[in-house]
Protein backbone atom coordinates (compact mmCIF):
# COMPACT_ATOMS: atom_id res chain seq x y z
CA UNK A 1 0.00 0.00 0.00
CA UNK A 2 1.44 3.38 -1.01
CA UNK A 3 0.61 5.79 1.78
CA UNK A 4 2.90 8.31 0.14
CA UNK A 5 0.89 8.45 -3.05
CA UNK A 6 -2.40 8.36 -1.20
CA UNK A 7 -1.43 11.50 0.70
CA UNK A 8 -0.23 13.17 -2.48
CA UNK A 9 -3.61 12.45 -4.08
CA UNK A 10 -5.38 14.16 -1.18
CA UNK A 11 -3.02 17.14 -1.18
CA UNK A 12 -3.54 17.53 -4.91
CA UNK A 13 -7.04 18.74 -4.02
CA UNK A 14 -5.75 21.44 -1.71
CA UNK A 15 -3.62 22.03 1.41
CA UNK A 16 -4.39 19.87 4.43
CA UNK A 17 -2.88 19.09 7.82
CA UNK A 18 -2.05 15.69 9.26
CA UNK A 19 -5.30 14.81 11.02
CA UNK A 20 -7.34 15.88 7.98
CA UNK A 21 -5.23 13.65 5.76
CA UNK A 22 -5.70 10.71 8.10
CA UNK A 23 -9.48 11.22 8.30
CA UNK A 24 -9.93 11.57 4.53
CA UNK A 25 -7.65 8.64 3.74
CA UNK A 26 -9.66 6.35 6.03
CA UNK A 27 -12.98 7.70 4.73
CA UNK A 28 -12.06 6.88 1.14
CA UNK A 29 -10.79 3.39 1.97
CA UNK A 30 -13.39 2.57 4.61
CA UNK A 31 -10.65 2.38 7.26
CA UNK A 32 -9.49 -0.85 5.64
CA UNK A 33 -5.91 0.29 6.15
CA UNK A 34 -6.07 2.53 9.24
CA UNK A 35 -3.40 5.16 9.74
CA UNK A 36 -2.22 6.86 12.87
CA UNK A 37 -1.32 10.55 12.91
CA UNK A 38 2.32 9.77 13.64
CA UNK A 39 2.54 7.65 10.49
CA UNK A 40 1.00 10.48 8.47
CA UNK A 41 3.47 13.08 9.73
CA UNK A 42 6.41 10.72 9.22
CA UNK A 43 5.34 10.28 5.60
CA UNK A 44 4.86 14.03 5.20
CA UNK A 45 8.40 14.56 6.47
CA UNK A 46 9.75 12.23 3.80
CA UNK A 47 7.65 13.89 1.12
CA UNK A 48 9.01 17.28 2.16
CA UNK A 49 12.56 15.92 2.16
CA UNK A 50 12.06 14.69 -1.42
CA UNK A 51 10.60 18.00 -2.56
CA UNK A 52 7.13 16.60 -3.18
CA UNK A 53 5.30 18.74 -0.59
CA UNK A 54 5.97 21.99 1.25
CA UNK A 55 4.62 23.49 4.50
CA UNK A 56 1.81 25.93 3.78
CA UNK A 57 1.30 27.84 7.02
CA UNK A 58 -0.73 27.23 10.15
CA UNK A 59 -4.28 27.95 11.19
CA UNK A 60 -5.41 29.62 14.42
CA UNK A 61 -5.29 26.30 16.25
CA UNK A 62 -1.68 25.63 15.25
CA UNK A 63 -2.34 22.98 12.62
CA UNK A 64 0.51 22.86 10.10
CA UNK A 65 -0.79 22.63 6.53
CA UNK A 66 1.04 21.07 3.62
CA UNK A 67 0.64 21.61 -0.10
CA UNK A 68 1.80 19.53 -3.02
CA UNK A 69 4.58 20.84 -5.30
CA UNK A 70 4.82 20.57 -9.08
CA UNK A 71 7.28 17.75 -8.56
CA UNK A 72 4.77 16.05 -6.28
CA UNK A 73 2.03 16.36 -8.90
CA UNK A 74 4.33 14.81 -11.49
CA UNK A 75 5.05 11.93 -9.09
CA UNK A 76 1.32 11.45 -8.53
CA UNK A 77 0.52 11.42 -12.27
CA UNK A 78 3.27 8.89 -12.85
CA UNK A 79 1.82 6.69 -10.10
CA UNK A 80 -1.64 6.79 -11.68
CA UNK A 81 -0.25 6.00 -15.14
CA UNK A 82 2.09 3.15 -14.12
CA UNK A 83 0.62 -0.34 -13.54
CA UNK A 84 1.22 -1.87 -10.13
CA UNK A 85 4.05 -4.38 -10.71
CA UNK A 86 3.49 -8.06 -9.95
CA UNK A 87 7.16 -9.01 -10.22
CA UNK A 88 7.58 -8.51 -6.48
CA UNK A 89 4.23 -9.54 -4.96
CA UNK A 90 3.62 -8.43 -1.39
CA UNK A 91 4.28 -10.99 1.33
CA UNK A 92 1.16 -12.94 2.14
CA UNK A 93 1.09 -14.16 5.74
CA UNK A 94 -1.33 -17.00 5.00
CA UNK A 95 0.79 -18.39 2.16
CA UNK A 96 3.89 -18.19 4.36
CA UNK A 97 2.05 -19.90 7.23
CA UNK A 98 0.94 -22.86 5.11
CA UNK A 99 4.35 -23.16 3.45
CA UNK A 100 5.92 -23.45 6.89
CA UNK A 101 3.19 -25.68 8.32
CA UNK A 102 3.78 -28.46 5.77
CA UNK A 103 7.48 -28.58 6.74
CA UNK A 104 7.17 -28.46 10.54
CA UNK A 105 6.56 -31.84 12.23
CA UNK A 106 3.52 -32.05 14.47
CA UNK A 107 1.47 -29.31 12.75
CA UNK A 108 -2.04 -30.33 11.69
CA UNK A 109 -2.05 -28.56 8.33
CA UNK A 110 -5.61 -29.67 7.56
CA UNK A 111 -6.79 -27.96 10.76
CA UNK A 112 -4.92 -24.80 9.79
CA UNK A 113 -6.61 -24.75 6.38
CA UNK A 114 -10.08 -25.43 7.79
CA UNK A 115 -9.73 -22.79 10.50
CA UNK A 116 -8.65 -20.20 7.95
CA UNK A 117 -11.51 -21.14 5.62
CA UNK A 118 -14.06 -20.55 8.38
CA UNK A 119 -12.51 -17.16 9.12
CA UNK A 120 -12.37 -16.16 5.44
CA UNK A 121 -15.99 -17.16 4.81
CA UNK A 122 -17.08 -15.08 7.81
CA UNK A 123 -15.08 -12.11 6.47
CA UNK A 124 -16.68 -12.60 3.05
CA UNK A 125 -20.14 -12.43 4.62
CA UNK A 126 -19.19 -9.24 6.48
CA UNK A 127 -17.83 -7.63 3.31
CA UNK A 128 -21.02 -8.56 1.44
CA UNK A 129 -23.17 -6.84 4.07
CA UNK A 130 -20.98 -3.74 3.90
CA UNK A 131 -21.24 -3.75 0.11
CA UNK A 132 -25.04 -3.68 0.35
CA UNK A 133 -24.80 -0.53 2.50
CA UNK A 134 -22.24 1.02 0.14
CA UNK A 135 -24.47 0.36 -2.86
CA UNK A 136 -27.36 2.07 -1.10
CA UNK A 137 -25.14 5.05 -0.29
CA UNK A 138 -23.90 5.35 -3.88
CA UNK A 139 -27.50 5.32 -5.10
CA UNK A 140 -28.30 8.42 -3.04
CA UNK A 141 -28.63 11.62 -5.14
CA UNK A 142 -26.12 13.44 -2.96
CA UNK A 143 -23.56 10.64 -3.10
CA UNK A 144 -20.00 11.76 -3.75
CA UNK A 145 -16.73 10.17 -4.71
CA UNK A 146 -16.05 8.93 -1.18
CA UNK A 147 -18.92 6.41 -1.32
CA UNK A 148 -17.79 5.16 -4.73
CA UNK A 149 -14.19 4.88 -3.53
CA UNK A 150 -15.29 2.74 -0.57
CA UNK A 151 -17.40 0.56 -2.88
CA UNK A 152 -14.40 -0.11 -5.13
CA UNK A 153 -12.29 -1.11 -2.12
CA UNK A 154 -15.06 -3.45 -0.93
CA UNK A 155 -15.27 -5.06 -4.37
CA UNK A 156 -11.53 -5.73 -4.23
CA UNK A 157 -11.79 -7.23 -0.75
CA UNK A 158 -14.65 -9.49 -1.82
CA UNK A 159 -12.86 -10.72 -4.95
CA UNK A 160 -9.67 -11.26 -2.98
CA UNK A 161 -11.43 -13.22 -0.22
CA UNK A 162 -13.36 -15.35 -2.73
CA UNK A 163 -10.06 -16.21 -4.40
CA UNK A 164 -8.56 -17.03 -1.01
CA UNK A 165 -11.37 -19.49 -0.22
CA UNK A 166 -10.90 -21.18 -3.61
CA UNK A 167 -7.15 -21.37 -2.99
CA UNK A 168 -7.73 -22.96 0.43
CA UNK A 169 -9.97 -25.58 -1.20
CA UNK A 170 -7.19 -26.25 -3.68
CA UNK A 171 -4.65 -26.53 -0.85
CA UNK A 172 -6.80 -29.11 0.92
CA UNK A 173 -7.02 -31.18 -2.27
CA UNK A 174 -3.27 -30.89 -2.79
CA UNK A 175 -2.58 -32.00 0.78
CA UNK A 176 -4.86 -35.02 0.38
CA UNK A 177 -3.00 -36.06 -2.78
CA UNK A 178 0.35 -35.93 -1.00
CA UNK A 179 -0.76 -37.61 2.21
CA UNK A 180 1.47 -40.66 2.80
CA UNK A 181 -0.43 -43.90 2.15
CA UNK A 182 0.05 -46.76 4.64
CA UNK A 183 1.95 -49.70 3.20
CA UNK A 184 -0.17 -52.87 3.52
CA UNK A 185 1.42 -55.80 5.33
CA UNK A 186 2.50 -58.53 2.92
CA UNK A 187 2.07 -62.23 3.68
CA UNK A 188 5.01 -64.46 2.79
CA UNK A 189 4.62 -66.25 -0.52
CA UNK A 190 4.10 -70.04 -0.44
CA UNK A 191 7.39 -71.88 -0.09
CA UNK A 192 9.30 -68.77 0.95
CA UNK A 193 8.28 -68.70 4.60
CA UNK A 194 10.66 -69.66 7.34
CA UNK A 195 10.57 -73.33 8.32
CA UNK A 196 11.41 -74.83 11.67
CA UNK A 197 14.78 -76.57 11.60
CA UNK A 198 14.62 -80.34 11.42
CA UNK A 199 15.51 -82.05 14.69
CA UNK A 200 19.18 -83.00 14.71
CA UNK A 201 20.31 -86.60 15.34
CA UNK A 202 23.91 -85.78 16.21
CA UNK A 203 23.43 -85.82 19.95
CA UNK A 204 21.20 -88.89 19.72
CA UNK A 205 23.90 -90.82 17.84
CA UNK A 206 26.52 -90.07 20.50
CA UNK A 207 24.08 -91.26 23.14
CA UNK A 208 23.62 -94.58 21.35
CA UNK A 209 27.38 -95.06 21.01
CA UNK A 210 27.66 -94.59 24.77
CA UNK A 211 25.01 -97.16 25.40
CA UNK A 212 27.03 -99.72 23.44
Amino acid sequence: MSIKHGLLALLDQGPRYGYQLRTEFEARTGATWPLNVGQVYTTLGRLERDGLVLPDGEDEEGHLFYRVTDRGRAELRNWFETPVPRTNPPRDELAIKLAMAVTVPGVDVQAVVQGQRRHSIQALQDYTRLKARALAAVAEPAAGGTELAWLLVLDQLIFQTEAEVRWLDHCETRLAQHRPQPVPAQEPAPGTGEQEPAPTTRGRGKQRQGER
